[in-house]
Protein backbone atom coordinates (compact mmCIF):
# COMPACT_ATOMS: atom_id res chain seq x y z
CA UNK A 1 0.00 0.00 0.00
CA UNK A 2 1.90 3.08 -0.89
CA UNK A 3 2.35 6.36 1.62
CA UNK A 4 -1.41 8.17 1.86
CA UNK A 5 -1.31 11.52 0.64
CA UNK A 6 -2.71 12.69 3.68
CA UNK A 7 -2.47 10.56 7.12
CA UNK A 8 -4.42 11.97 10.05
CA UNK A 9 -4.51 9.55 13.13
CA UNK A 10 -5.46 10.06 16.81
CA UNK A 11 -6.10 13.91 15.77
CA UNK A 12 -7.72 15.80 18.94
CA UNK A 13 -8.30 19.64 19.16
CA UNK A 14 -9.54 21.58 21.88
CA UNK A 15 -9.52 25.58 21.62
CA UNK A 16 -8.54 27.66 23.58
CA UNK A 17 -11.77 28.33 25.78
CA UNK A 18 -12.15 25.12 25.97
CA UNK A 19 -13.83 23.42 23.41
CA UNK A 20 -13.15 20.21 22.44
CA UNK A 21 -13.51 19.59 18.69
CA UNK A 22 -11.77 16.89 17.71
CA UNK A 23 -11.48 13.62 19.75
CA UNK A 24 -9.44 11.17 18.12
CA UNK A 25 -9.99 11.34 14.48
CA UNK A 26 -8.29 8.91 12.17
CA UNK A 27 -8.24 9.83 8.17
CA UNK A 28 -6.46 8.05 5.30
CA UNK A 29 -6.76 9.78 1.73
CA UNK A 30 -4.34 8.16 -0.76
CA UNK A 31 -3.29 9.93 -3.95
CA UNK A 32 -5.93 10.66 -6.60
CA UNK A 33 -8.38 10.29 -4.60
CA UNK A 34 -11.87 12.35 -4.34
CA UNK A 35 -13.25 12.57 -0.82
CA UNK A 36 -16.22 14.26 0.10
CA UNK A 37 -16.27 15.28 4.20
CA UNK A 38 -19.97 15.31 5.53
CA UNK A 39 -21.46 16.17 8.93
CA UNK A 40 -24.15 18.36 10.50
CA UNK A 41 -22.82 22.09 11.58
CA UNK A 42 -20.76 22.10 14.38
CA UNK A 43 -19.51 18.55 13.97
CA UNK A 44 -15.18 19.66 13.32
CA UNK A 45 -15.17 19.51 9.86
CA UNK A 46 -13.68 23.24 9.38
CA UNK A 47 -11.03 21.74 12.29
CA UNK A 48 -10.18 18.90 10.80
CA UNK A 49 -9.28 20.74 7.69
CA UNK A 50 -7.52 23.70 9.51
CA UNK A 51 -4.87 21.16 10.85
CA UNK A 52 -4.08 19.67 7.21
CA UNK A 53 -1.86 22.72 6.50
CA UNK A 54 -0.99 23.82 9.66
CA UNK A 55 -3.19 26.47 10.21
CA UNK A 56 -4.02 24.74 13.52
CA UNK A 57 -1.56 22.67 15.24
CA UNK A 58 -2.93 19.25 16.69
CA UNK A 59 -3.54 18.91 20.75
CA UNK A 60 -2.93 14.81 20.20
CA UNK A 61 -2.13 12.73 17.28
CA UNK A 62 -0.43 13.66 14.03
CA UNK A 63 -1.04 14.96 10.51
CA UNK A 64 1.58 13.71 7.58
CA UNK A 65 0.94 14.70 4.25
CA UNK A 66 2.91 12.25 1.83
CA UNK A 67 5.15 11.23 4.74
CA UNK A 68 5.71 14.66 5.69
CA UNK A 69 4.41 16.06 9.41
CA UNK A 70 2.42 18.99 9.54
CA UNK A 71 5.00 20.51 11.94
CA UNK A 72 6.63 24.36 12.60
CA UNK A 73 9.91 23.41 10.46
CA UNK A 74 7.89 22.11 7.17
CA UNK A 75 4.75 24.61 6.73
CA UNK A 76 6.22 26.21 4.06
CA UNK A 77 6.02 22.97 2.00
CA UNK A 78 2.54 21.47 3.77
CA UNK A 79 1.05 24.98 2.16
CA UNK A 80 2.42 24.20 -1.02
CA UNK A 81 1.78 20.63 -1.10
CA UNK A 82 -1.87 21.23 0.46
CA UNK A 83 -4.00 23.73 -1.06
CA UNK A 84 -7.08 25.02 1.11
CA UNK A 85 -10.32 26.79 -1.27
CA UNK A 86 -11.98 28.72 1.21
CA UNK A 87 -16.30 29.26 1.17
CA UNK A 88 -15.82 33.11 0.41
CA UNK A 89 -13.58 33.42 -2.79
CA UNK A 90 -12.91 37.13 -1.31
CA UNK A 91 -11.12 35.63 1.40
CA UNK A 92 -8.77 34.46 -1.28
CA UNK A 93 -8.29 37.12 -4.34
CA UNK A 94 -7.10 40.65 -2.74
CA UNK A 95 -4.85 42.17 -5.37
CA UNK A 96 -5.96 44.43 -8.28
CA UNK A 97 -5.89 41.83 -10.93
CA UNK A 98 -6.13 38.12 -11.53
CA UNK A 99 -2.93 37.78 -12.83
CA UNK A 100 -1.58 39.23 -9.62
CA UNK A 101 -3.83 37.12 -7.62
CA UNK A 102 -2.47 33.92 -9.05
CA UNK A 103 1.35 34.89 -9.56
CA UNK A 104 1.34 35.95 -5.72
CA UNK A 105 1.42 32.05 -4.51
CA UNK A 106 4.20 30.83 -6.94
CA UNK A 107 5.91 34.12 -6.56
CA UNK A 108 6.20 33.88 -2.88
CA UNK A 109 8.31 30.57 -3.46
CA UNK A 110 10.72 32.67 -6.18
CA UNK A 111 9.49 32.00 -9.37
CA UNK A 112 9.86 34.89 -11.68
CA UNK A 113 9.70 36.17 -14.93
CA UNK A 114 8.73 33.86 -17.97
CA UNK A 115 8.09 30.98 -15.84
CA UNK A 116 5.76 32.48 -13.48
CA UNK A 117 3.47 33.49 -15.98
CA UNK A 118 3.17 30.82 -17.75
CA UNK A 119 2.26 28.93 -14.56
CA UNK A 120 -0.47 32.02 -14.26
CA UNK A 121 -1.44 31.03 -17.39
CA UNK A 122 -1.89 27.41 -17.19
CA UNK A 123 -3.75 27.37 -13.79
CA UNK A 124 -6.36 29.64 -14.77
CA UNK A 125 -6.57 27.84 -18.37
CA UNK A 126 -7.35 24.41 -16.20
CA UNK A 127 -10.60 26.89 -14.40
CA UNK A 128 -11.49 28.18 -18.06
CA UNK A 129 -10.46 31.67 -16.62
CA UNK A 130 -7.67 32.79 -18.85
CA UNK A 131 -9.42 35.13 -20.79
CA UNK A 132 -9.76 36.85 -17.72
CA UNK A 133 -6.44 36.99 -16.76
CA UNK A 134 -6.07 41.26 -16.63
CA UNK A 135 -9.67 41.47 -15.30
CA UNK A 136 -9.91 43.19 -11.60
CA UNK A 137 -11.53 40.51 -9.60
CA UNK A 138 -13.80 42.14 -8.02
CA UNK A 139 -15.79 42.54 -11.45
CA UNK A 140 -16.06 39.46 -11.82
CA UNK A 141 -19.17 37.06 -11.12
CA UNK A 142 -19.32 35.07 -7.80
CA UNK A 143 -18.86 31.85 -9.57
CA UNK A 144 -15.96 33.16 -11.37
CA UNK A 145 -14.25 34.64 -8.66
CA UNK A 146 -14.41 31.22 -6.81
CA UNK A 147 -12.84 29.49 -10.10
CA UNK A 148 -10.33 32.01 -10.00
CA UNK A 149 -9.44 31.06 -5.99
CA UNK A 150 -9.33 27.27 -7.39
CA UNK A 151 -6.31 29.18 -9.55
CA UNK A 152 -4.31 30.89 -7.03
CA UNK A 153 -4.11 27.08 -5.34
CA UNK A 154 -3.64 25.22 -8.43
CA UNK A 155 -0.62 27.45 -9.39
CA UNK A 156 1.16 26.29 -5.59
CA UNK A 157 1.10 22.92 -8.08
CA UNK A 158 -0.62 21.64 -4.66
CA UNK A 159 -0.84 17.72 -4.05
CA UNK A 160 -4.36 17.95 -2.28
CA UNK A 161 -6.80 20.68 -3.23
CA UNK A 162 -9.48 21.22 0.04
CA UNK A 163 -12.84 22.69 -1.43
CA UNK A 164 -14.76 24.59 1.39
CA UNK A 165 -18.24 24.22 0.51
CA UNK A 166 -17.49 25.06 -2.97
CA UNK A 167 -20.91 24.59 -4.87
CA UNK A 168 -22.46 27.59 -1.87
CA UNK A 169 -23.92 30.18 -3.50
CA UNK A 170 -23.79 29.37 -7.42
CA UNK A 171 -26.03 29.34 -9.67
CA UNK A 172 -27.00 25.88 -11.22
CA UNK A 173 -24.84 26.62 -14.25
CA UNK A 174 -21.79 27.71 -12.46
CA UNK A 175 -22.05 24.62 -10.09
CA UNK A 176 -21.99 22.55 -12.98
CA UNK A 177 -19.09 24.12 -14.41
CA UNK A 178 -17.21 23.76 -11.57
CA UNK A 179 -18.00 20.29 -11.30
CA UNK A 180 -17.03 19.39 -14.50
CA UNK A 181 -13.28 21.21 -13.69
CA UNK A 182 -13.40 19.50 -10.21
CA UNK A 183 -13.24 15.94 -12.63
CA UNK A 184 -10.90 16.90 -14.77
CA UNK A 185 -7.70 17.87 -11.91
CA UNK A 186 -5.13 15.33 -11.49
CA UNK A 187 -4.45 16.30 -7.99
CA UNK A 188 -6.51 14.57 -4.86
CA UNK A 189 -9.42 16.43 -3.41
CA UNK A 190 -10.88 16.84 -0.24
CA UNK A 191 -14.53 18.31 -0.25
CA UNK A 192 -16.14 19.80 2.84
CA UNK A 193 -19.78 20.35 1.77
CA UNK A 194 -23.38 20.35 2.83
CA UNK A 195 -23.79 19.62 -1.01
CA UNK A 196 -25.10 16.02 -0.89
CA UNK A 197 -26.26 15.51 -4.33
CA UNK A 198 -22.52 17.41 -5.50
CA UNK A 199 -20.87 14.66 -2.85
CA UNK A 200 -22.26 12.04 -4.84
CA UNK A 201 -21.77 13.63 -8.15
CA UNK A 202 -18.25 14.22 -7.28
CA UNK A 203 -16.75 12.11 -4.33
CA UNK A 204 -16.81 8.29 -4.76
CA UNK A 205 -15.94 8.23 -1.11
CA UNK A 206 -17.57 9.92 1.79
CA UNK A 207 -16.48 10.03 5.67
CA UNK A 208 -19.16 11.60 7.86
CA UNK A 209 -17.78 13.52 10.81
CA UNK A 210 -20.21 14.23 14.01
CA UNK A 211 -19.54 15.19 17.49
CA UNK A 212 -15.53 15.80 16.44
CA UNK A 213 -15.29 11.55 15.63
CA UNK A 214 -15.38 10.25 12.40
CA UNK A 215 -19.12 7.57 12.67
CA UNK A 216 -18.72 6.47 8.65
CA UNK A 217 -16.30 5.95 6.24
CA UNK A 218 -17.18 4.56 2.36
CA UNK A 219 -18.79 4.81 -0.79
CA UNK A 220 -21.06 7.64 -0.82
CA UNK A 221 -23.64 5.67 -2.16
CA UNK A 222 -23.81 3.84 0.76
CA UNK A 223 -23.06 6.64 3.21
CA UNK A 224 -26.36 8.01 2.05
CA UNK A 225 -28.69 5.09 1.83
CA UNK A 226 -27.79 4.36 5.46
CA UNK A 227 -31.38 5.83 6.61
CA UNK A 228 -30.25 5.50 10.02
CA UNK A 229 -27.19 6.86 9.79
CA UNK A 230 -28.37 10.16 7.87
CA UNK A 231 -30.91 10.13 10.18
CA UNK A 232 -28.38 10.04 13.32
CA UNK A 233 -26.30 12.58 12.24
CA UNK A 234 -28.62 15.21 11.03
CA UNK A 235 -27.74 14.56 7.44
CA UNK A 236 -31.05 15.28 5.04
CA UNK A 237 -30.91 14.43 1.39
CA UNK A 238 -32.87 17.16 -0.90
CA UNK A 239 -36.57 16.61 -2.26
CA UNK A 240 -36.41 14.43 -5.02
CA UNK A 241 -33.43 13.15 -4.40
CA UNK A 242 -32.65 9.63 -3.56
CA UNK A 243 -28.88 7.75 -4.55
CA UNK A 244 -30.93 4.57 -4.84
CA UNK A 245 -32.70 5.91 -8.24
CA UNK A 246 -29.48 7.50 -9.36
CA UNK A 247 -26.94 5.40 -11.18
CA UNK A 248 -23.43 5.99 -9.77
CA UNK A 249 -21.32 8.17 -11.48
Amino acid sequence: MTTPVLDVRGLAYAYPDGHQALFGVDLHVHRGERVALLGPNGAGKTTLVLHLNGILTAGAGSVHVSGLPVARENLLEIRRRVGVVFQDPDDQLFMPSVRDDVAFGPANLGLRGAALEQRVVDALDRVGMVDFIDRPPHHLSFGQRRRVAVATVLAMEPEVLVLDEPSSNLDPASRRELADILRSLDVTVLMVTHDLPYAYELCPRSVVLSDGVVVADGSTRDVLTDDALMAAHRLELPFGFDPRTIPAP
